[in-house]
């Protein structure tokens, strides 16, 4: 593929499970079969050159800490630490090796277990997967025992039993019918379900299992799109492919909550005016009490979200959350819903004010008890909410000044809205795990050119328990890797920061010319310059093959503030290029390497 790809220059090419490229001007002079083969040689020499990288942490038995450290040529690499810090190897390696030797009838080497999924299940008591399959054993290698492999997927219940296991209900001819299971008589049968527009077997006991929500969907006429793969890998000719796929426009399928009273046999309408044209009727919830049950109603259009609460006994439905904008809401990458029945309350997730923020709201009148974050930076995620501290841990972004505003740390509010605290800090990255009881949570901390520190930290402060690993890049840097630049300039209105990163070969000569590669996906949902640290990744095998690399994220993607995003509505092919534009030309004004030549 690479030879091909840097065969033809100077136009777009999409590569298949990767972003799309904008190869700017003129190839190298040297032969584009050798400067793949050197990329990919690099490529090779490269790998596993920073030892103290981790992967695979979760918190396991007792509140410890099991993670995989890379640390070429040691006899071990999963690491366990307890809630004070202290680390020892998680397992005996060569004991385990050896057990897993015996059982498979072939050598397994200490140093090099295909290990994934590693953890306490107690701490007497190793479970992780290799090759597949699930084992668990001592962490001496003794008990070594093999778990039953999980079942086929099972198809779609036909029968939904009630919480008291007293009914099930089950479709019928497209209707609902729901039968005692004592006795086997019917209680409850609907008489509006038809072929086009039916029941399908979606039900919603409420707690006491006295109602029931059903959902009825109107189906429609799917379009058949059609493309041709023109190089499959299997067989010289081409293959045609058709998939279904509704384009703007189109029908949808409807989906919509009915409600039924079981002990009564009947249906209670349910008004469906707040719902009109909808893309989609989701997230079926009864509350704590069975006095009513909610929705998420999103509107064909996305300019309409609403929480929708229905009536268990009259089937009257208000909105509680009535969320609209004059241009999108991001339902599928800024949303979140969480109620606390106990206190009447839910969360929220909202860009009302132009940032992503939280909000308290009454779960019974809908009113707005107050904003939980606020100010002119989003949330980018909740990670967990304490109900009983009544707290809120969230990653946010560009709350420190002077930083990349798309680095996130680590945060606590209380959902009154006092006491927001960073718990992470510098001019960092950070990835975070927070443990089950949310009092310690591991802090990644690093930048494309800052390999990580991994640490242990408390949720009280912040405060460092202990440093676990520090990754160490020098073998890496020796082998000629050049690590990312980071670059800021101006965007197309001359006020708004871009921000990306170039990448050179490891044969860079600061007195000579390369020319340009713009790696690019200007995709609206999210944003795509790496933040964190990467070592090694696809656009540095094309800065091998005698590229300068460049990749930046223009106004239309996510991840910063809604008129940011909003360059994007309705206006997809902008693609952020006037800003990618000004960003290059800055950055070849900085960098007189950058050739911009047009490409002949």
């Amino acid at each position: 593929m690479w030879p091909r790809l840097l065969h033809h220059l100077g136009g777009l090419y999409l590569l298949p499970g990767l972003a799309l490229v904008l190869l700017v001007l003129p190839a190298p002079a040297a032969d584009t079969r050798a400067l793949a083969e050197r990329a990919a040689a690099f490529q090779k020499a490269a790998a596993h050159k920073v030892p103290g990288l981790t992967s695979g942490a979760t918190w396991g038995a007792a509140g410890h800490l099991v993670y995989k450290v890379d640390r070429p040529g040691e006899t071990w690499g999963w690491v366990a630490v307890d809630p004070q810090g202290t680390k020892r190897p998680a397992f005996d390696h060569a004991q385990v090796a050896t057990a897993l030797g015996k059982a498979l009838d072939r050598p397994m080497e200490a140093a090099k277990l295909p290990l994934s999924g590693v953890t306490l299940e107690a701490l007497d008591r190793l479970g992780f997967t290799m090759e597949g399959q699930a084992w668990s054993c001592a962490p001496d290698g003794t008990r070594l025992e093999k778990k039953p492999a999980p079942g086929p997927a099972l198809p779609a219940a036909k029968e939904t039993l009630s919480p008291d296991g007293r009914f099930k209900a089950l479709v019928e001819d497209h209707n609902v019918v729901v039968r005692s299971v004592k006795e086997g008589k019917v209680v409850l049968r609907s008489d509006d379900g038809t072929f086009a527009d039916g029941y399908q077997g979606t039900f919603f006991w409420s707690p006491d299992s006295t109602k029931l929500v059903a959902i009825r969907t109107l189906k429609v006429t799917e379009r058949q799109v059609h493309f041709v793969e023109s190089r499959p890998m299997d067989q010289l000719q081409p293959k045609l492919h058709t998939q279904d796929y509704a384009k703007p426009g189109d029908p949808l399928p409807i989906d919509r909550p009915h409600l039924f009273d079981v002990t009564k046999g009947v249906q209670i309408p349910v008004s469906h005016d707040l719902a009109p044209n909808p893309y989609e009727n989701d997230k079926v919830r009864w509350a704590k009490d069975g006095s009513r049950f909610t929705y998420v109603y999103n509107q064909r259009g996305h300019q309409v979200l609403r929480v929708i609460s229905v009536d268990a006994a009259t089937g009257a439905s208000k909105a509680l959350v009535d969320e609209r904008s004059d241009t999108f809401i991001h339902y599928s990458g800024k949303y979140y819903l969480e109620f606390l029945d106990d206190a009447g309350e839910l969360v929220w997730m909202s860009e009302r004010t132009g940032w992503n923020h939280l909000y308290l709201v009454d779960s019974r009148t809908g009113a707005v008890k107050n904003a939980i974050t606020s100010g002119t930076w989003p949330v980018r995620a909740v990670e967990a909410l304490d109900p009983v501290k009544r707290e809120l841990f969230v990653r946010v972004m560009g709350v420190k000044p002077g930083v990349d505003p798309y680095y996130q740390d680590l945060a606590k509010v209380r959902l009154d809205g006092t006491g927001f605290q960073l718990l992470t800090s510098g001019d960092a990255t950070h990835g975070v795990l927070l443990n089950a009881d949310k009092t310690l949570f591991v802090d990644w901390t690093s930048r494309v050119d800052l390999p990580p520190t991994v640490d242990l930290r408390r949720t009280t402060d912040g405060s460092l328990v202990a440093t676990l690993e520090k990754a160490d890049w020098a073998p890496l840097l020796k082998t000629g890797w050049k690590a990312p630049e980071r670059f800021t300039a101006k965007g197309r209105d001359g006020k708004t920061d871009i921000h990306g990163i170039l990448l050179r070969p490891s044969t860079f000569d600061p007195k000579k010319k390369y020319p340009v590669v713009e790696y690019i996906y200007a995709g609206p949902h999210n944003s795509f310059v790496p933040k964190g640290f990467t070592g090694f990744y696809s656009p540095h095998f094309l800065a091998e093959a005698g590229f300068i690399v460049v990749q930046c994220d223009g106004m239309g993607t996510d991840n910063r503030g809604k008129a940011f995003h909003d360059v994007t509505w309705k206006n997809l092919g902008d693609s952020g290029l006037p800003d990618r534009i000004a960003w290059i030309k800055a950055a070849a004004a900085k960098f007189p390497q950058m050739d911009l030549r047009p490409g002949v």
